[in-house]
C-alpha cells in the first residue's frame, strides 16, 4: 500500500534525526519511495520553541495502518523522542498521514491525519512529491494550501 509520512524535528541536530528516522524505516517491510525537499516551518500549537525542519516521504508498505503506525512510535522513541508537553519540542516527529485511500477512526489512529488540510508545513513537501493528489477530503491538494510559514531549505 502507498502511503505518506510526515517528519519533523526542532532539537539538536535535526537534519541528522531525520535522516537517521528515514534509515530506521526503512526495511523489508516499508520500501522508501521518494523523499521530500526540507522545510523549515514555525511550531505549530505551542509557539515558544525552535522552528522545525519538515519533510514528507511517500513509501510502499505491506504493514496495516496500525503496525506502520507502530513502526514510527518505535523509531521516534528509538530516536529519543519524548512526549512531555503536547505540540511540544522534539527530536523526532513521524506522523502517518495518508494510508492508500484509508479513511478511518479509532482511539489509536485517525486516517487520514486530523490536521492534515490545516497545515502548510506537510501540505508543501506531500504537494511537492505528489502534485496529483486528491485528499481523502475529495480536494485536490493543489486547492489546500493549510496555515503556517513554509520555506524551503537548501541544503
Amino acid at each position: 500500500m502507498r502511503a505518506f509520512l510526515g517528519l519533523g524535528s526542532n532539537l539538536g541536530d535535526r537534519a541528522h534525526y531525520l535522516e537517521e528516522a528515514i534509515s530506521a524505516l526503512a526495511g523489508p517491510l516499508i520500501k522508501v519511495e521518494a523523499t521530500s525537499r526540507i522545510y523549515e516551518t514555525e511550531p505549530w500549537g505551542l509557539m515558544d520553541q525552535p522552528l522545525y525542519w519538515n519533510l514528507v516521504i511517500e513509501v510502499e508498505t505491506s504493514l496495516e495502518p496500525l503496525e506502520l503506525l507502530h513502526v514510527c512510535q518505535a523509531v521516534e522513541h528509538q530516536l529519543g523522542r519524548e512526549r512531555l508537553v503536547h505540540w511540544g519540542p522534539r527530536t523526532i516527529d513521524i506522523d502517518l498521514l495518508i494510508y492508500d485511500n484509508t479513511v478511518s477512526e479509532s482511539k489509536e489512529l485517525i486516517l487520514p491525519h486530523p490536521y492534515l488540510e490545516e497545515r502548510a508545513f506537510v501540505l508543501a513537501p506531500l504537494r511537492e512529491l505528489a502534485p496529483e493528489l486528491v485528499l481523502p477530503s475529495g480536494r485536490s491538494i493543489a486547492e489546500v494550501s493549510g496555515e503556517g510559514k513554509v520555506h524551503p531549505l537548501s541544503i
